[in-house]
């Protein structure tokens, strides 16, 4: 079996020395950035922050942005080739479908989207199969609850899980719900904030996307 060791993070914050750590750490086939590589800032500061991830893992790594990312950083992740948003991406035999940014939020931040958008994006780019890499997570999960335990996921990415069953999603947005749970056979993943030194490697089946396990870490 052709098994693909893939490190997940989210919402790194422009922690850059976290990456940094993570990256002498760590080992892996393909990398996957759920968002928040930034804290409000732009494209300079992402590209400082993933430069680590870059050097070492150039032709391998999938991201989208944030909903606290700036308004430049989207531009920046095309620029690179890693940018996910809103389409169908091939790397290191992973197969991925993106959407950066969250619904609304009471924070009125850069990026957010109206929930027929966020359904209508996804429905557009997606190929069957595909791992689907978003910065919100799920309404209505064990990784989209805030610390009040209130459900703050998208609902529109709900429906879409619920009806397209992508083998894995890896999402972030919400600090304080990593962790890992189920929408009918998807699995899905919040690694937690790279900010504070949690990350998570998915081992997956390079044929069916499948995760064969999931280790939730910290640095």
């Amino acid at each position: 079996m052709n098994e693909i060791r893939v490190l997940a993070i989210s919402d790194i914050h422009g922690r850059g020395v976290m990456v940094r750590r993570l990256v002498e750490r760590e080992h892996a086939d393909a990398v996957v950035i759920a968002g928040d590589i930034t804290n409000f800032q732009g494209r300079d500061v992402a590209l400082e922050v993933l430069s680590p991830i870059l050097r070492r893992w150039s032709d391998s790594t999938v991201a989208v942005f944030g909903n606290c990312d700036g308004r430049d950083v989207p531009g920046l992740l095309e620029e690179i080739g890693v940018s996910a948003h809103s389409r169908h991406v091939e790397k290191a035999g992973l197969r991925v479908t993106g959407l950066g940014g969250s619904g609304r939020t009471p924070f009125n931040t850069m990026w957010e989207f109206e929930e027929d958008a966020i359904f209508e994006m996804l429905s557009g780019a997606y190929v069957d199969g595909d791992v689907l890499l978003t910065h919100a997570p799920p309404y209505g999960t064990e990784v989209d609850r805030t610390f009040r335990g209130e459900h703050a996921g998208s609902e529109a990415l709900r429906r879409f899980i619920e009806l397209k069953q992508p083998p894995l999603v890896v999402c972030g947005h919400i600090h304080e719900a990593a962790g890992v749970d189920r929408i009918g056979d998807t699995v899905v993943i919040n690694p937690g904030p790279l900010m504070r030194g949690h990350y998570a490697i998915v081992t997956l089946d390079g044929a069916s996307m499948e995760p064969l396990d999931v280790e939730m870490k910290g640095l």
